[in-house]
């Protein structure tokens, strides 16, 4: 059995990239790639949860994408990089558990093993928009409530 997180976020990717240009029901993507990636039950429980808050999230990030990128619009950018930065504007911003760097980090992994050339540098600088612009609203609510 695979563990670990990097491997969840893999199959995370995977899934969400195959149900994005296909038809295909994220459910059984991620069902098959568990099993072809062993992951063990705890990877595929952390997949899951990224899959579906990712699907049930999708027009907010989207959004907060399109803000942080606007030169680049969202049905421009290529399929896998759009999926990376849904999936990290997901842990960055929804989930928040992991800090911001190490999903920026796991991001930019991604983008260099499954995106193109100039894929890494692009999720990073979107990512580092997407951070400074959550920091300045987290600055911003600190303010409300200290006054």
């Amino acid at each position: 059995m695979v563990k670990g997180r990097r491997p969840a976020r893999k199959a995370a990717l995977q899934t969400l990239y195959e149900a994005d240009i296909t038809e295909h029901k994220p459910i059984n993507v991620l069902q098959r790639l568990a099993k072809e990636m062993s992951l063990d039950e705890e990877g595929a429980e952390f997949a899951r949860q990224l899959v579906y808050g990712v699907i049930t999230e999708k027009e907010t990030i989207d959004s907060i994408i399109t803000d942080s990128a606007p030169a680049w619009p969202l049905d421009q950018v290529a399929a896998i990089d759009r999926n990376i930065l849904r999936l990290a504007v997901y842990e960055i911003i929804v989930d928040n558990m992991v800090p911001v760097p190490v999903a920026i980090n796991e991001a930019v992994e991604l983008a260099k093993t499954f995106g193109g050339d100039n894929s890494a540098k692009f999720v990073n600088g979107v990512l580092g928009s997407v951070a400074a612009m959550a920091e300045e609203k987290q600055a911003k609510k600190q303010e409300v409530r200290d006054s």
